[in-house]
């Protein structure tokens, strides 16, 4: 019996190992042999996560031929991975991905690292802060105090808690987007209410077009779904979205949904202005497109000048109700441990989301939605958001200072907001520096989780969850990594060290 649970195409790994370019080796520097280089770019994507585990390889012949190689380079590449436990192979079923005995298994997202490691090693991998106290202790025991009348009921509520539903609602509304409580759904964390959105709409097969780069856990969330995405390029720097490519891939592609964040975009942190707002859900509406926005970011903004001068929601230009969706969450403004999200839709589209959440979740947990309930009706959560937004900015000046001064090739353009990040990184390669800041000490995502195919391999994204003496830390250790790239070297390496902030 097969061992392997899903497949790559000779053609797909091809493009993966192609995306993953390094800077031409410098005078000294001795390249690996052809069948090394191969058999590292293949360790490297299932390392990422970028090629699943237990995911059977082209045959010999197959994959030569795609990468134009002999095939006794790829034969001596497979015989390497399989000696260091990253390939198994049967007669008959051919070969497969694997992972080394005590090697954990690798994540397809970003997952923060377990507290036991963080003493050793600094995480540049989750973009999430600490929660802001003590507003979180008072929204729990506010919490609590409202409780008592719930835990006499059912407590299933799978639109939501009533009265969360109508504080949301009131919340557009005095943002100038008229809402009723039969507009919102409550969900569990922005993730929940994307893949309830991406099962009612995106089914396997359907087209969902997206950013490139976009958030790397939504992309996979969809990939799992079984959609195929049509990746967008952005605009240059931080100016939001190249209409006219949207225009075209809507018109051409015909996706059923598309996926958007135009307020602090994850990872590059663009905000697109209202007039990109307004063209894109007019494209939208006439291809006949659902548009989702993400606006977990929307009340990140970090430079003093946007607080008065935000665009406005994408809703908000379509009156109608029929074209756009709106995702919101506590996660990302106030704590990623606050699992609370919400749709904003046509009453139509609440009702069926609510009716096949029945085969999901059931609901989301009464006692954090009273928790965002009392935050939003008490005034804690304006002033949560405002610790959160000041501790931010300051890690973002701290972490821009510190890369600036380790990394000075590294090229980035600082956001107004949000909580990334999104810097190239001199032509090393990402992926190559994402492994080699594990050894050193320091964990930072590559650019191609973020893309499609293996786009952005000369990209990584940073955080803003470190700041002061672990931001300059943080920096020294990605200086360190990008060290062991450029030299090619595989020992060497700092080993981590334990870091008391």
């Amino acid at each position: 019996m097969a061992q392997w649970t899903s497949a790559v195409g000779a053609a797909q790994l091809a493009r993966l190992l192609n995306s993953q370019q390094d800077r031409p080796a410098g005078p000294g520097t001795r390249r690996p042999p052809a069948y090394r280089a191969l058999a590292d770019g293949v360790r490297l994507l299932v390392l990422e996560g970028r090629v699943p585990v237990a995911a059977r390889l082209p045959a010999e012949r197959e994959l030569a031929l795609a990468l134009s190689v002999s095939r006794t380079t790829v034969a001596a590449a497979y015989e390497a991975l399989r000696t260091e436990g990253f390939l198994e192979s049967r007669r008959g079923a051919g070969s497969w991905t694997a992972v080394p005995a005590g090697n954990p298994v690798p994540a397809r997202g970003l997952e923060p690292l377990p507290p036991e490691a963080l003493g050793s090693m600094i995480d540049l991998g989750c973009a999430a802060l600490p929660a802001p106290e003590p507003w979180l202790t008072r929204a729990v025991q506010g919490a609590l105090e409202e409780l008592p009348p719930y835990a006499h009921t059912h407590g299933d509520y799978p639109a939501g808690l009533p009265a969360l539903r109508a504080m949301i609602a009131d919340r557009y509304t005095a943002r100038g987007i008229p809402t009723m409580p039969e507009q919102i759904m409550v969900t569990t964390g922005a993730m929940g209410a994307m893949d309830a959105i991406c099962h009612l709409f995106g089914g396997r097969g359907e087209r969902i077009a997206v950013e490139s780069p976009s958030y790397a856990n939504i992309l996979q969330l969809m990939r799992e779904a079984g959609a195929r995405l049509v990746p967008v390029a952005m605009a240059e720097g931080l100016t939001g979205w190249d209409l006219d490519r949207w225009r075209q891939v809507l018109r051409e592609a015909a996706p059923r949904i598309a996926y958007v964040v135009a307020d602090f975009h994850n990872p590059t942190g663009a905000l697109a202005d209202e007039d990109q707002r307004r063209r894109l859900v007019d494209a939208a509406r006439s291809a006949g497109t659902v548009l989702v926005a993400d606006e977990t970011m929307s009340e990140l903004w970090l430079d003093p000048d946007l607080g008065a001068g935000m665009p406005r929601p994408v809703c908000a230009f379509d009156p109608a109700g029929s074209t756009v969706i709106t995702v919101g969450s506590a996660s990302k403004a106030f704590w990623a441990g606050m699992r609370i999200g919400w749709v904003r839709a046509a009453p139509d589209v609440i009702r069926s989301l609510v009716a096949a959440r029945a085969y999901a979740d059931l609901g989301t947990p009464v006692l954090e939605q009273l928790a965002v309930n009392w935050l939003f009706g008490t005034g804690g959560w304006e002033r949560a958001v405002e610790v959160r937004r000041a501790q931010a900015r300051e890690n973002r000046d701290a972490l821009v200072a510190a890369v600036r001064r380790e990394l000075p090739g590294w090229e980035f353009e600082v956001p107004g907001g949000g909580l990334t990040l999104w810097v190239r990184t001199g032509g090393l390669s990402g992926s190559r520096l994402a492994e080699a800041g594990e050894r050193v000490g320091v964990r930072v995502p590559s650019g191609p989780r973020f893309g499609v195919d293996g786009a952005f391999e000369g990209y990584v994204r940073l955080p803003f969850t470190v700041g002061g003496a672990l931001a300059e830390e943080a920096a020294v250790r990605l200086a360190a990594a990008a060290r062991v790239v450029e030299t090619g070297g595989t020992s060497g390496a700092e080993a981590p060290r334990t870091f008391v902030a």
